[in-house]
């Protein structure tokens, strides 16, 4: 099974995020939106499984930079588009774990649903 978390390299909240899965001996590939982008149909897919409003991130400065005529009247299409468009927009991380996704990164979380058989034996 191939972990892959996805984010940007500079986030605060993925530098905690990966340094949890570092610590646990947990391998994973880590794919940066920033160099790397990210795939219309990649979104769809979290958003059929996570929901849109889960995977927009509303508290961040590229979101509120948008000017309100792009913030009204947000639905799925709208919003996929948007972070298609701006990745920075998509919450952080996305914890991709084969079967199922996590966003954001909260420790406990990470600890229940990371498989104990990707974590090395300490």
């Amino acid at each position: 099974m191939t972990i892959t978390i996805y984010g940007i390299k500079n986030c605060d909240t993925m530098k905690k995020a990966r340094a949890w899965l570092d610590d646990h001996g947990v391998a994973y590939d880590f794919h940066d939106y920033k160099t790397a982008g990210i795939a219309k149909d990649k979104l769809k897919q979290w958003s059929d499984e996570v929901g849109w409003e889960t995977l927009l991130n509303r508290a961040g400065t590229t979101f509120k930079k948008l000017p309100d005529a792009d913030k009204e009247g947000l639905n799925e299409r709208k919003a996929l588009a948007l972070m298609a468009e701006q990745p920075s927009m998509i919450k952080r991380p996305v914890l991709d774990l084969g079967p199922k996704r996590i966003v954001g990164f909260k420790p406990d979380i990470y600890a229940k649903e990371v498989p104990a058989k990707a974590r090395k034996k300490g």
